[in-house]
């Protein structure tokens, strides 16, 4: 299977190299690694050419924030599975993509999802938050559930079917994409029980009370939309995430 992995950069040079690094020495061998910039004022591209032989392509263009830049990198892709690799996350191990291509190939799946660890932004060995993703069942949709999405990787022909990003939620798009796909009727999503990435604590929907506020509002709409008690959902969204930080 050819995987295509799909990195939107925008001014990363400060740490993209480390994700670059853990792209370099993953296994598995049939990847197809798809830089998307939004024509950074940096030298992120020098980095990325300095620091990572297996890229196959580069888009560099003003794009409209990351799901824009993603759905980009999707309309690019050839491989038979398409997920991301952000410009601040990196693979937990160089078996990574590897684990994740046996996942797919046990059984009649057309999405993986995993776990992940949110680590410190200075120290990636420092580990801030540990996400259980855990086995999917309808009924978690409505307590605001969503899958660790930097592990989400799911069919080329499901992403042609189903859609990309809805770029009406800048922030809560990932969230829009998960209800979209899981109510759908046509995932048959695994679930692989291990860390498949680790992401720097600080991310672009919580780096400031007005996106945080956003996301809720953006949240909202998309609970109401699918139908979800949001109310509950809104709230059970955040305290199931309480225990992560104890794990």
């Amino acid at each position: 299977m050819k995987v295509s992995i799909i990195t939107a950069t925008y001014n990363s040079a400060k740490t993209i190299r480390d994700t670059l690094k853990s792209l370099e020495e993953q296994t598995y061998k049939n990847i197809e690694y798809i830089i998307v910039d939004g024509a950074s004022k940096d030298n992120t591209l020098e980095v990325i050419k300095d620091n990572c032989t297996r890229v196959t392509k580069i888009i560099s263009e003003p794009d409209r924030g990351i799901y824009d830049a993603l759905n980009k990198g999707i309309a690019a892709a050839t491989g038979d599975i398409v997920g991301f690799l952000h410009s601040d996350d990196l693979f937990s191990s160089p078996d990574a993509v590897s684990n994740l291509v046996a996942a797919f190939m046990a059984g009649d799946h057309n999405a993986i999802y995993a776990d992940l660890d949110y680590v410190d932004k200075d120290n990636i060995n420092t580990v801030i938050r540990h996400w259980v993703s855990g086995q999917f069942k309808p009924s978690k949709l409505q307590l605001g559930w969503m899958p660790a999405h930097p592990t989400f990787y799911m069919t080329k022909a499901m992403y042609d079917k189903l859609g990309v990003f809805c770029l009406d939620f800048p922030i809560a798009a990932d969230y829009d994409s998960v209800l979209r796909y899981f109510n759908s009727g046509e995932i048959r999503a695994a679930y692989l029980p291990q860390v498949l990435v680790k992401m720097r604590v600080g991310g672009a929907s919580n780096n400031s009370l007005q996106n945080i506020k956003r996301k809720v509002k953006e949240e909202i709409t998309l609970m109401r939309r699918n139908g979800l008690f949001f109310p509950l959902a809104l709230v059970m969204k955040r305290l199931t995430k309480v225990h992560q930080y104890f794990n």
